[in-house]
């Protein structure tokens, strides 16, 4: 892999102008500003504010990666929903700007053994007791928000790939479902825990979930309180590609590359699929009101059970090593 021509780290101001080096004899072939504009002024605008998500753009094939690195535990707190916005906004701009010209966006998770345990489940019960359904709402919007331009890969011409290399529980496992691709290691896990503190996932897993398998087979996921290996999610059809352990990476740059020839017809047939099972943000926003207020209604031992959740996501923290300040790096 070619080196890095620019990062950031953490608050530090984005650095200016980003030179893109040209690989190695690729004198004659297309001009890699077609993928990266060297000043790139959007796509700083986009990055520079990312707290909890690290961003990788490889010039050379024409994918950008992001990693999620949660501040505390592995889950969808208000912070990392901003830098989701933040990240989708600033792909948005560079493409308008004409300055990013990417095929592939690839999301994955940096926390050891985690991709995602979805909802920040401290602060639901926090608003819970408080009686404060309006904020729930307000974060299940912004959760669906995200979901919903991803699902349409941000209407621009590009394949989104979930990337799993750990657990995929709850809204984690509900985001993956916005993916064009999902492709999971062996052994990795998935499902929904919701039910078994008296909620569904909330947030589009059962739109996604009815359309590909059916309303009886969609309720039987959610409503199972089990969870699933990556193995199973890919005979259901859930997980497109099955990668061996540690091999995720490999997998999806060994998928781009098979790719090539076939990528303007897969990426047209994804978005063809998108007009016949159409989910609308409308749908998904009034799932959100359905969730929050099954939510106000959670009893004291559903909460209880929610926050033991939350002391054993906790523990997880303490077992991972520390946290690396995010970065923005540039290949060529």
């Amino acid at each position: 892999m070619a080196s890095s021509a620019g990062i950031s780290k953490g608050t530090v101001p984005y650095p200016g102008p980003i030179p893109v080096r040209r690989r190695p004899g690729a004198v004659g072939r297309r001009s890699e500003k077609r993928i990266l504009n060297s000043s790139a002024p959007a796509l700083e605008r986009g990055l520079s504010e990312l707290q909890q998500v690290e961003v990788n753009l490889e010039a050379s094939n024409g994918t950008l990666w992001a990693y999620m690195r949660p501040d505390g535990r592995p889950c969808q707190n208000p912070g990392m929903l901003a830098d989701f916005k933040r990240l989708q906004d600033g792909i948005e701009r560079s493409f308008a700007a004409n300055c990013l010209d990417i095929k592939y966006f690839v999301f994955g998770s940096r926390f050891p053994g985690v991709f995602s345990l979805g909802g920040d489940l401290q602060l639901f019960a926090s608003k819970i007791r408080a009686g404060d359904e309006a904020a729930l709402i307000n974060y299940g919007n912004s959760c669906v928000d995200v979901l919903h331009r991803n699902m349409n890969a941000l209407n621009l011409p590009i394949i989104t790939v979930g990337l799993v290399q750990g657990d995929a529980l709850g809204g984690g496992f509900e985001g993956l479902l916005s993916f064009d691709v999902i492709i999971a290691e062996k052994g990795t896990k998935f499902g929904f825990p919701e039910i078994l503190f008296g909620l569904f996932p909330g947030m589009g897993a059962y739109s996604f979930l009815a359309r590909r398998l059916g309303t009886i087979k969609a309720q039987e996921l959610i409503l199972g309180g089990r969870t699933y290996s990556a193995e199973e999610m890919h005979e259901l059809g859930i997980v497109h590609i099955l990668a061996e352990r540690g091999q995720g990476e490999a997998a999806v740059r060994s998928y781009i590359a098979g790719n090539h020839r076939r990528r303007n017809g897969q990426q047209a047939i994804y978005q063809a699929a998108r007009e016949v099972d159409r989910i609308s943000l409308e749908e998904l926003r009034k799932i959100v009101t359905v969730w929050a207020a099954a939510a106000m209604n959670l009893t004291d031992r559903d909460l209880s059970i929610m926050e033991r959740l939350v002391t054993a996501q906790d523990r997880l923290i303490a077992k991972a090593p520390p946290a690396k300040p995010c970065e923005v790096r540039i290949h060529g």
